[in-house]
């Protein structure tokens, strides 16, 4: 194990981060409670409180009343508007540019198309463009301005500045997307997987406490995790660990998935490939009551959407209902796998199929079955779904900032 000492830079810089941290996840608080809190001594707290109230990180609020003598203490709390950062989100076929405040509020958010396997560099210049065309639009004076936030579809190498392999978002892998948006930007980027920061956006919303060890489930196109061990994401010795998604499931036969490989448990159980399955079967001969719920909208049958496919499923369409199960099934084994391994306190699901009633009762159901009541694993779908990508990639510098102890990046 590697020893080795902290200077007093190191030391400040992690007295503030504490303090920063605390003060987002307690809310306001007195000086005096604050040291209680870091395990510090007044004085100390005095001085960094004293600096960051200089610099307009904190602000100083009410004055709390008091029984005995001796001065009153004041709540000190974070001042939310004292810095912005920037945002890129790019999944599959899709990207989003944002602002956010300190405390995760959005100033602005704009999503864009994407093609699958788009241009790298011509994306990178469209949306650092379009980044800078919203920056004045909305005012954003620069010198708030704390960095960018890069949130990526696939896998990250671990120096944190370059995707190692989209999966079909960006056409290059091995790509320098961090340094390529710093020279478009002349700004400092901070990078991580999508998946992670929309995790990681979850926790920052819920002001989650550390300690808490939860899996994060992230179903949209495909099927995407996240692992927290004693409040910290894990990112595994190849910066892949919880790509549940691609669990092989199918020894022989099974279908290609973006990954390279067949069979992956994302070929079954993904949003994409419940659509993929019931669009093969779609006639009205074999699935009446999904053929005219798309006929009666009037829509193409290639653009069949899945909240269509639950509701053929629950209302007696055998052969759509019979790939829904199959896709619960196998999403929840895989799950399953996680409790016993893993044995988080909780599971988070995050995405749009888990809005849908019927399809999270199947799921929920298929859990029940083979879990022993030693487990105390809670399986909830995130009070924030379908709401943190607008926040998800601004709150990767967020973070990064907070961890400096609110000293910008260079």
């Amino acid at each position: 194990m590697p020893y080795q000492g902290d200077n007093l830079i190191s030391v400040k810089r992690g007295n503030r981060s504490a303090a920063l941290g605390i003060l987002h996840e307690k809310g306001a608080m007195s000086r005096k409670r604050l040291a209680e809190h870091m395990n510090l001594t007044p004085a100390a707290i005095t001085k960094i409180v004293g600096e960051m109230l200089e610099e307009g990180l904190l602000l100083e609020g009410e004055i709390l009343q008091s029984s005995g003598a001796g001065r009153r203490e004041i709540l000190i709390d974070l001042n939310p508007e004292a810095a912005v950062a920037l945002g890129v989100l790019i999944n599959l076929r899709q990207a989003i540019v944002s602002a956010v405040r300190l405390d995760g509020s959005v100033i602005f958010s704009e999503e864009s198309r994407l093609a699958v396997k788009a241009d790298a560099d011509e994306t990178v210049c469209c949306l650092a463009g379009r980044l800078d065309e919203l920056t004045r639009e909305y005012r954003i004076d620069e010198e708030r301005i704390i960095g960018v936030g890069i949130a990526v579809r696939g896998i990250c190498a671990s120096d944190g500045r370059t995707v190692v392999n989209s999966f079909g978002a960006l056409n290059r892998e091995n790509y320098p997307l961090c340094e390529r948006f710093e020279e478009a930007t002349g700004r400092p980027c901070f990078m991580a997987n999508n998946v992670r920061a929309l995790f990681a956006a979850h926790c920052f919303s819920a002001r989650e406490a550390e300690g808490h060890s939860q899996f994060f489930l992230r179903c949209e196109y495909g099927i995407g995790a996240s692992l927290s061990i004693d409040g910290k994401i894990w990112h595994g010795v190849t910066e892949q660990c919880a790509e549940i998604g691609h669990i092989p499931v199918v020894r022989r036969g099974g279908k290609p998935c973006s990954c390279g490989k067949s069979g992956c448990l994302e070929t079954i159980a993904s949003p994409t490939a419940i659509r993929e399955d019931a669009l093969k079967i779609l006639s009205e001969e074999n699935t009446p009551i999904l053929w005219n719920l798309v006929k009666k909208k009037g829509e193409d049958v290639l653009q069949l959407e899945l909240a269509d496919v639950f509701a053929a499923a629950k209302n007696g369409d055998a052969q759509v209902a019979e790939i829904v199960d199959r896709a619960a099934s196998a999403l929840a084994m895989a799950l399953k796998s996680v409790i016993y391994l893993v044995d988080p306190e909780k599971i988070v699901l995050y995405g749009k199929m888990f809005e849908d009633s019927y399809y999270l009762s199947r799921l929920l159901a298929e859990m029940q079955e083979g879990v022993d009541g030693g487990h105390a694993v809670s399986v909830e779908k995130s009070r924030f779904n379908q709401q943190l990508e607008t926040k998800a990639a601004g709150l990767v510098a967020v973070d990064a900032f907070f961890r400096s102890g609110g000293i910008p990046a260079a």
